[in-house]
């Protein structure tokens, strides 16, 4: 058995259930060639991909952790929690997962009419759906066919002139807050991680956060510097959080990442596996 320090997880990883391009067969394949031994699905707002991803993974050395990205939104900002060894068999759990996803494709539908008073008529929210295999649809997937039809030259184009929080066509999320995200993964079992700060850029609302639950920091990040993984560093050790990382992978829908380009020792794993099984 190799040990812990020489295995690897990528704890950030997204699936075709929500807005990222790739199969879970084709994540697990890119984590197997990437040496990986240990993945999280964290799709959004869906656990929908957990289950195919770990049945994909029965063959090989790879364990597959159960997660989600949670999305919430703080005085305008949208800000993203990671949950991780949920009990995805939680009724509570589905339930509120439910309400998330219906608000998702109400969003949509608000959107594409938004885009009607652009002159953008021939986009059905059906086509939107079907780029997700789950009910956790958003604005990637709406951008994807924008560019389809020609309407934009790229995915970044379609939200910097209709998608973007400050342009036209823009419609706010389903209406939870950062603590709300935190106790839900709670009350599934889970462990509650910070993701991304360095994009949240809101480092003054964490010690709030760790008030209400929250467990880790996503220190370990693609494409950030030494300096800001450090300062991320301190952060988590003032507060005693796990420093947890991971890709962000989406496949091709993101650009400059990819399974396996940031990862963490196992340790943490077993770190964020002691606390979920806590009382």
């Amino acid at each position: 058995m190799i040990a812990p320090h020489n295995r690897f997880a990528d704890l950030h990883i997204h699936t075709h259930y929500s807005d990222g391009s790739l199969s879970c067969a084709e994540v697990i394949q890119g984590a197997v060639q990437a040496g990986l031994s240990c993945i999280s699905i964290t799709d959004h707002d869906t656990i929908e991909g957990v289950g195919p991803a770990k049945r994909e993974a029965q063959p090989f050395p790879l364990e597959v952790v159960p997660g989600i990205e949670l999305s919430s939104e703080w005085e305008g900002k949208d800000i993203h929690i990671l949950g991780y060894f949920l009990n995805c068999e939680s009724d509570f759990l589905k339930s509120e997962l439910e309400k998330i996803q219906h608000a998702r494709i109400r969003r949509i539908q608000e959107m594409i009419q938004k885009l009607k008073s652009h002159g953008i008529d021939n986009i059905s929210l059906e086509e939107v759906c079907a780029l997700s295999q789950s009910k956790s649809v958003g604005r990637p997937h709406l951008a994807l066919v924008l560019h389809k039809k020609g309407w934009v030259s790229s995915l970044r184009a379609a939200f910097d002139k209709y998608l973007g929080e400050d342009c036209p066509v823009y419609v706010p999320k389903y209406k939870q807050s950062p603590y709300q995200a935190i106790d839900l993964i709670r009350r599934s079992g889970g462990v509650a991680v910070l993701a991304h700060p360095v994009v949240t850029n809101k480092d003054e609302l964490i010690a709030g956060f760790v008030d209400a639950g929250l467990k880790g920091l996503e220190v370990y990040y693609p494409n950030v510097s030494a300096t800001t993984i450090s300062y991320y560093e301190n952060i988590a050790r003032k507060y005693n959080l796990i420093m947890t990382g991971g890709s962000d992978a989406h496949g091709a829908v993101k650009d400059n990442t990819f399974i396996g380009k940031v990862k963490v020792s196992y340790e943490v794993v077993e770190q964020l596996r002691q606390l979920a099984h806590s009382p």
